[in-house]
């Protein structure tokens, strides 16, 4: 462990010297403060407070990863292009302690440097407050709706399985298939209608109710507690100010089915709100019943003159608190340092038996596809079917291997204010660190050991 050790203070001094970790430095010791002197968002104050954290995260994350890297890459291939490596491997030292000692060196490198900036990020986002001008219910607010960790309800699909065989198979009589779904194939047809049906079972008509009901919602405290009802409208015809009315009530509603009273308060409130943009309502958590029931009523009064939508994804949901901010922003730097973990492993690898050039493009192209391999993933879903059953047995196992760096974001759950689960942290933990980054680790180990660092000339 002491050869081990002692590579990797080498390798982090050598990083340290690097002129690319130093402007990276200097770029977030300078870009981090501006950032949060700047952000604006929609002009409140919690506006700002989410889009500096949306901006501050994202780039640190983006350039302490491009430092991993780079790091990681350059840490073995200059040692072998300088010849260093030669008076090293002659030592007392084996191929595997050395892999080791530059990984555990570039590690412990990103925890300093995460810890650094996480904390540059921490300290702006509680002085902003303090400096600028806010009225007393903003400040309530961000309290209760960003400085908060907030589970997270979303009510489940609607089973559609049915109406839309039975809308295939009329579709498929009229012979209008090849006319909508041209060089579509009957598996993503029906992935097509189930989402238009799904999204007619969550439009509201002028004077029409939509109800999403909940169950076993147990917040810590329902007497001093509050819910929030987050959502976000979409229409059929957007209004000219782009603005619609909405009638909501929520609470224990199953009295509005059988007409038998209810002891639990129902909370009522008309409101206008612009279309597109996320909106939430707060009420106390007394509204829950006492067997854990709660739905979430929406109105559509005669005002709107149009359709209002709530989208599939992210139109509703219920939030309540289930933690501290400082707890969940520790959580969002754990899932930033495995994303940071697992790409030294990456570079560490691609180092062990290409150059630095090549090895530069190779981890950068991981890196693009495990950010954006959603994107990927839903893009070869509306290939033809040709194409499809390739990527079903050929990329579709290929992109399995990847990281899902999208899908673990931390700002996606930070500004919300939504929780980051100890079960996602394990999720996470588990897949992309002890599986992906140890299976990477343990390549980069063998190559090593079998590369041939120099030749013999006779």
């Amino acid at each position: 462990m002491h050869r081990v050790w002692a590579v990797a203070t080498n390798t982090i001094r050598q990083a340290l010297r690097m002129k690319v970790a130093a402007v990276f430095i200097v770029l977030l010791l300078v870009l981090l403060p501006v950032m949060g002197a700047t952000a604006t968002g929609d002009g409140t104050l919690k506006g700002r407070l989410q889009t500096f954290v949306a901006y501050g995260m994202s780039l640190t994350s983006l350039l302490l990863s491009l430092l991993t890297i780079i790091v990681a890459i350059y840490s073995i291939t200059s040692d072998i292009e300088q010849r260093q490596i030669y008076t090293v491997v002659t030592k007392p030292i084996r191929r595997y302690q050395l892999i080791l000692g530059k990984f555990l060196g570039v590690v412990v490198l990103d925890v300093a440097l995460l810890t650094l900036f996480l904390g540059i990020v921490y300290g702006v986002i509680v002085l902003m407050p303090r400096f600028i001008t806010a009225s007393e219910e903003e400040q309530a607010q961000i309290q209760s709706e960003f400085f908060t960790a907030r589970a997270s309800l979303i009510p489940p699909l609607i089973d559609v399985s049915r109406e839309v065989d039975e809308m295939y198979r009329w579709l498929e009589k009229e012979d209008k298939l090849v006319i909508l779904y041209p060089n579509y194939a009957p598996a993503e047809i029906k992935k097509l209608l189930t989402k238009r049906i799904q999204l007619e079972r969550r439009a509201s008509a002028i004077g029409q109710m939509l109800v999403w009901e909940f169950q076993n919602v147990r917040p810590t405290d329902p007497a001093s507690q509050s819910l929030f009802v987050r959502f976000k409208y979409d229409v059929s015809v957007t209004p000219p100010d782009e603005h619609v009315y909405g009638d909501w009530r929520i609470g224990d509603l199953r009295g509005l089915k059988t007409g038998i009273r209810v002891d639990t308060p129902v909370w009522r409130e008309p409101r206008r709100d612009p279309v597109r943009k996320f909106r939430e309502i707060e009420v106390p958590a007394s509204v829950i019943a006492k067997d854990g029931y709660l739905a979430v009523g929406f109105v559509n009064p005669p005002l709107n003159d149009t359709t209002v939508l709530f989208p599939i994804e992210d139109g509703l949901e219920v939030l309540y608190k289930a933690d501290s901010f400082v707890a969940n922003y520790v959580r969002a730097g754990l899932l930033i340092l495995f994303r940071l973990v697992f790409l030294a492993c990456l570079g560490v690898m691609a180092a062990s038996f290409l150059s630095f050039p090549v090895a530069i493009l190779f981890c950068l192209v991981i890196f693009v596809m495990g950010a954006a391999s959603g994107f990927f993933v839903e893009s070869f879903g509306y290939m033809s079917e040709n194409v499809g059953r390739i990527y079903t047995y050929t990329i579709q196992n290929l992109m399995r291997l990847l990281p899902r760096f999208d899908s673990y974001n931390p700002t996606q759950y930070l500004i919300p204010a939504r929780l980051i689960s100890w079960r996602l942290i394990g999720e996470v933990a588990l897949i992309m660190v002890c599986l992906k980054a140890a299976l990477l680790l343990v390549l980069s180990l063998v190559i090593f050991s079998f590369r041939e660092l120099a030749k013999v000339v006779v």
